[in-house]
């Protein structure tokens, strides 16, 4: 079995490499994974204006909210993990505190003003409450005049 090499090890030898053996690893990367894909086109397209992106995942959670079946629990609760595991998506591609502040709360106040009665199911109470945990976490870790910003919009979130 061969043994995958530490991310120091990998640093140390992408830091030996020519610019053109680099960009074919990169593209090699690319054409596995769909992921490797989404990642490197937000390294290269939309990490340079962070709003836009924003703005764009908002909009991506917005769709996926309105189209939401609510007459039935079972697959609103299937689209709220799906949407869910989008933002967690985007939020690991950005990397950046403020970033998963504001789009965590954006999918609360989205999942609160959706009309679907969530907090009947245990399982989408405990979600909704993870992800409320997790946004007051990543806004401890903020700068205090963020905090400050974005303390109002936290605490008008039902609990």
């Amino acid at each position: 079995m061969i043994e995958t090499a530490g991310i120091a090890a990998i640093r140390k030898e992408l830091g030996r490499l020519p610019p053109k053996t680099l960009k074919a690893l990169c593209l090699r990367l690319a054409a596995y994974k769909k992921e490797n894909k989404e990642l490197l086109s937000y390294l290269l397209f939309e990490a340079g204006d962070e709003e836009q992106f924003i703005r764009s995942v908002k909009e991506e959670i917005d769709e996926g909210f309105s189209a939401i079946n609510k007459s039935n629990l079972y697959w609103a609760k299937k689209s709220i993990r799906r949407i869910l595991r989008i933002t967690t998506k985007y939020i690991k591609y950005s990397g950046q505190k403020p970033t998963e502040v504001a789009l965590l709360l954006y999918f609360c106040q989205s999942l609160n003003a959706s009309g679907i009665a969530f907090r009947q199911s245990a399982t989408l109470r405990n979600l909704y409450a993870n992800q409320v945990k997790k946004l007051h976490k990543a806004l401890s870790t903020l700068h205090e005049d963020l905090q400050y910003d974005y303390a109002e919009p936290v605490a008008a979130l039902p609990a």
